[in-house]
């Protein structure tokens, strides 16, 4: 193979690993529109790492994360539906990322890399952000999966035992954040909730708890990274949408009644 395909192997792999188990919280709290209105800010951020020449993973990391700490704390005392919240931020932030980038003459900008992702043109640096964040995220949300696990089961039983959810719904929005900013490149801003939540429902159908639905959805998560990549290099068709495909690939084949046996099994 190539070395070019080769990176994009291993920055695909590394966001799948980290997106997997994350993508298990999104399901199990019902945040996707969450994870879309990172995505979407995602793009202030690489005009904020541009006007501000800093490094674009660290520009949409703290963009991310200017919009996650205000809809946790509007969550507690909330003054319009958390959706509609949800949506004028989502659409908001876009569309200024879009405005400031067009008024943006002395800089070329591709537009819709940061869109789409471009997995292809990642670099060995980029290759060990992913992965060094990447190992990052994975270790604070092991630190933090019992609290944040049990406020998603129940917040109000697992505060009475002194886990502090809150805390841990915090973090998690920051990881959230930065898996978003590591994620950029690979897929962009349009996909990368798609990577975070389909890899995940394909893995609920077949786990038999927590810990092995976050393994497995990480292991779809990378199944979708090879299966995108070489159907990309086999029928031309761009890398990013090409790995959200296979993922969906992956999800439809979870659908086959040949699961109904697993799923007496759990029940």
């Amino acid at each position: 193979m190539d070395e070019f395909f080769v990176r994009a192997l291993l920055g695909g792999i590394g966001v799948a690993l980290v997106a997997g188990p994350l993508g298990c919280f999104v399901l199990w709290r019902r945040l996707a529109y969450f994870g879309d209105t990172l995505s979407h800010a995602a793009l202030l951020g690489v005009t904020l790492a541009l006007l501000l020449e800093i490094h674009i993973v660290l520009g949409v990391f703290v963009a991310a994360a200017l919009v996650a700490i205000p809809l946790v704390l509007l969550g507690r005392r909330p003054i319009l539906a958390s959706d509609t919240i949800l949506g004028i931020l989502s659409h908001s932030t876009l569309a200024i990322g879009i405005i400031v980038v067009a008024l943006m003459a002395t800089v070329q900008v591709d537009l819709i890399g940061y869109l789409f992702g471009d997995i292809l043109a990642v670099s060995w640096t980029d290759i060990a952000v992913i992965w060094g964040g990447g190992a990052l995220v994975v270790a604070v949300l092991a630190v933090i999966w019992r609290p944040l696990f049990a406020g998603t089961v129940n917040a109000e039983l697992a505060a009475a035992e002194g886990l502090r959810p809150e805390i841990a719904r915090i973090v998690f929005t920051m990881l959230m954040a930065a898996v978003v900013a590591i994620a950029l490149k690979i897929v962009g801003a349009m996909l990368i909730t798609a990577l975070l939540i389909i890899p995940a429902a394909a893995a609920r159908r077949f786990a038999r708890g927590p810990e092995a639905m976050a393994f497995l959805a990480a292991a779809f998560g990378v199944a979708a990274v090879v299966l995108g990549l070489h159907g990309s290099l086999w029928f031309d068709t761009p890398s990013g949408p090409s790995i959200v495909v296979g993922a969906l690939a992956l999800f439809v084949v979870s659908l086959l009644p040949f699961r109904g046996r697993a799923a007496e099994g759990r029940s």
